[in-house]
Protein backbone atom coordinates (compact mmCIF):
# COMPACT_ATOMS: atom_id res chain seq x y z
CA UNK A 1 0.00 0.00 0.00
CA UNK A 2 1.36 3.34 -0.98
CA UNK A 3 1.91 6.21 1.79
CA UNK A 4 0.09 9.23 1.91
CA UNK A 5 3.11 11.22 0.31
CA UNK A 6 2.97 9.25 -2.57
CA UNK A 7 -0.83 9.32 -3.14
CA UNK A 8 -1.41 13.17 -2.44
CA UNK A 9 2.16 14.28 -3.85
CA UNK A 10 1.88 16.88 -6.49
CA UNK A 11 -1.93 17.02 -5.67
CA UNK A 12 -3.21 20.23 -3.68
CA UNK A 13 -5.64 19.51 -1.09
CA UNK A 14 -5.99 22.66 1.16
CA UNK A 15 -6.34 26.19 -0.24
CA UNK A 16 -7.92 28.99 0.76
CA UNK A 17 -11.27 29.77 2.38
CA UNK A 18 -13.19 32.55 1.40
CA UNK A 19 -14.75 33.29 5.10
CA UNK A 20 -12.22 32.51 7.34
CA UNK A 21 -8.65 33.28 5.19
CA UNK A 22 -6.75 30.31 6.04
CA UNK A 23 -5.41 27.65 3.98
CA UNK A 24 -8.09 25.04 5.20
CA UNK A 25 -10.41 24.97 2.55
CA UNK A 26 -10.33 21.22 1.01
CA UNK A 27 -11.46 20.85 -2.63
CA UNK A 28 -12.82 17.65 -2.84
CA UNK A 29 -14.78 17.61 0.45
CA UNK A 30 -15.99 21.37 -0.02
CA UNK A 31 -15.55 22.36 3.43
CA UNK A 32 -13.22 24.40 5.55
CA UNK A 33 -11.37 22.59 8.39
CA UNK A 34 -11.14 25.49 10.37
CA UNK A 35 -13.84 27.54 10.35
CA UNK A 36 -16.56 24.85 8.82
CA UNK A 37 -17.65 27.00 5.48
CA UNK A 38 -19.51 25.17 2.84
CA UNK A 39 -21.20 22.73 5.31
CA UNK A 40 -22.23 25.24 8.58
CA UNK A 41 -23.92 28.49 9.16
CA UNK A 42 -21.45 29.39 12.35
CA UNK A 43 -18.24 29.80 12.64
CA UNK A 44 -16.71 26.10 13.49
CA UNK A 45 -15.48 26.81 17.17
CA UNK A 46 -14.95 24.67 20.02
CA UNK A 47 -14.61 25.85 24.40
CA UNK A 48 -11.28 24.31 24.81
CA UNK A 49 -9.96 26.44 22.51
CA UNK A 50 -11.21 29.72 24.31
CA UNK A 51 -9.73 31.47 27.59
CA UNK A 52 -12.67 31.33 29.78
CA UNK A 53 -13.24 34.33 32.28
CA UNK A 54 -12.37 35.18 35.30
CA UNK A 55 -15.68 35.77 37.21
CA UNK A 56 -14.14 35.27 40.75
CA UNK A 57 -12.22 38.31 40.41
CA UNK A 58 -15.57 40.69 39.24
CA UNK A 59 -15.09 44.08 40.74
CA UNK A 60 -19.03 45.79 41.33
Amino acid sequence: MPTKHAIHHGKRIHIRCRRCGRRAYHIRKKRCAACGFGVSKRMKGYSWGRKTLNRSRRID
